[in-house]
């Protein structure tokens, strides 16, 4: 029973034996091993051996990147606005020794190193210039932190500001702020709108107004080429019409007879009106026309002239023409001159086409 309580005994023993001689430090850590309370070494990760009863690890620091969030801190900015702004700081510990030994507790001196840098460079910056120059506090902070932490064998990696908040009735004016100046830009983005299209109205009338200007020119163009083309074309009738009585009567060859005659039967056109019962011609025009006889007398007229009077109403005698030939050449004449009124008629040379 004694040999079983001293088997024992050695067995518990020499576990604690083993296990103040056996040290494991796990991965990204590193074991600060002090010798009768004086630094002695610095473990790194995996089995280490130390001097039982001599040897002791007294801290195990983290070497893994850390984040830590500090809670929010007022701060006074240039234009006398306290603003509160919250931190996330992210460090490493790059020498455990002087994490251990030179600092007592390093996250509590980093957060106060934080806060006091931050009032500095906040201090000088108007409540609008803190609000819109993030970046810039931020590498100002770090460069400052990372300074100060290096003797502390930690390395600020990165600072970030979570929050910038300014008092409610500051946040009040601001949004009433940019609530104006949305208003002002509306307006003027309103303003502007209706200034261009007016503009490109005007530009559309003004276009509108030359294209209809230039329309009715070429309108009137077109319409006096027309009427001139109208105009030639029927100038060029009638000539060629006169040209064919012409010839026609060139071709009968008449005689002072036969012109008599033909002048006879054109009076009562001349003549035909309701207030013209009676026609005045020339005297000399009795000569030609003596020799077909009818009823024409000599008619004696105020202030010694001689003119002579035919009767409308009365017949014209045709017993001069007794001449078959005559006759023939008059009748073929009179066939002519009636065709020749009809633009494009069969037998006038010249004449244009009918369309």
């Amino acid at each position: 029973m004694g040999f079983t309580i001293g088997v024992v005994l050695l067995a518990v023993l020499a576990i604690a034996f083993i296990s103040m001689t056996v040290k494991i430090v796990p991965q990204a850590r590193a074991g600060i091993v002090e010798r009768f309370g004086k630094y002695r070494a610095t473990l790194s990760a995996g089995l280490n051996i130390v001097v039982p009863f001599v040897d002791k690890m007294r801290y195990l620091i983290d070497l893994r990147e850390q984040v830590v969030s500090f809670p929010p801190q007022p701060v006074i900015t240039e234009d006398n606005l306290t603003v509160s702004i919250d931190t996330v700081i992210y460090f490493q510990v790059t020498d455990p020794v002087a994490a251990t030994y030179e600092i007592a507790d390093y996250i509590q001196a980093i957060e106060q190193l934080t806060m006091t840098t931050l009032r500095n460079i906040v201090g000088g910056m108007t409540l609008e210039h803190s609000l819109t120059s993030r970046d810039q506090i931020n590498s100002h902070l770090r460069g400052e932190l990372d300074g100060a932490t290096g003797k502390w064998g930690i390395r600020v990696n990165r600072v970030e500001l979570k929050g910038i908040d300014p008092p409610a009735s500051i946040i009040d004016a601001m949004e009433k702020q940019m609530r104006a100046e949305r208003d002002k830009r509306a307006l003027i983005l309103t303003a502007e709108g209706e200034r261009q299209s007016a503009i490109l109205t005007a530009e559309g009338e003004k276009q509108s107004a030359i294209l209809t200007a230039e329309g009715e020119r070429q309108a009137t163009i077109l319409t006096a080429q027309a009427d001139r083309q109208a105009a030639i074309l029927r100038a060029q009738g009638e000539a060629q019409a006169i040209q064919a009585v012409f010839q026609a009567i060139h071709d009968g060859n008449p005689d002072q007879k036969l012109l008599s005659y033909q002048y006879l039967q054109t009076l009562p056109k001349i003549a035909d009106s309701p207030n013209a019962s009676t026609w005045i011609i020339p005297a000399e025009l009795t000569k030609a026309l003596g020799t077909l006889g009818g009823t024409i007398g000599t008619i004696p007229v105020d202030g010694g002239g001689s003119r002579t009077r035919v009767n409308l109403d009365e017949p014209v005698a045709d017993e001069g023409i007794d001449d078959a030939d005559t006759q023939a050449a008059v009748d073929q004449a009179l066939q002519a001159a009636k065709q020749a009124e009809v633009p494009g008629g069969p037998g006038v040379p010249g004449a244009p086409p009918q369309t």
